[in-house]
């Protein structure tokens, strides 16, 4: 089940790789992400020098049905995520390339357990955007012929 999505990502950047990763959240994030107030708009993902991926500028809001105030919260703060070593070091790798980003694409519910799914992305110059939006257009086109 899809809980968000960065439909940006795919306009902005060419997707080179994709992963799945566990994310760590606290009790009254994790129901307010099952609700689906939570933005990936702005977000990625940094890999510090102890080995460890976190997903920077994600939003997700504070639980409202909760009693007790949320006193502290902080809805945009670093989240963990779990990732194989393997893959975190393949991603460090890539992360000191120079054109080469990480970012989050979508988070989503997997056997009970929310998920998120990064990519390796390259951004796009100015063109490239331009032939995505003649190729969708054509694509629309096409299918109101039809």
């Amino acid at each position: 089940m899809l809980l968000a999505e960065n439909r940006k990502a795919n306009f902005d950047y060419q997707i080179l790789e994709t992963f799945e990763a566990g994310l760590v959240l606290t009790g009254p994030e994790v129901k307010s992400a099952r609700a689906g107030q939570i933005d990936l708009k702005g977000a990625y993902v940094t890999i510090n020098a102890h080995g460890e991926a976190y997903l920077e500028k994600s939003y997700i809001a504070a639980y409202k049905p909760a009693k007790t105030a949320q006193k502290g919260y902080d809805p945009n703060r670093s989240r963990k995520l779990l990732l194989t070593k393997k893959e975190l070091n393949y991603l460090l790798g890539k992360q000191n390339e120079k054109t080469v980003s990480i970012i989050p694409l979508s988070v989503h519910l997997a056997h009970n357990l929310i998920k998120i799914k990064i990519a390796v992305a390259r951004g796009k110059k100015k063109f490239d955007k331009r032939e995505s939006i003649k190729k969708r257009e054509f694509e629309r086109s096409k299918r109101q012929i039809m």
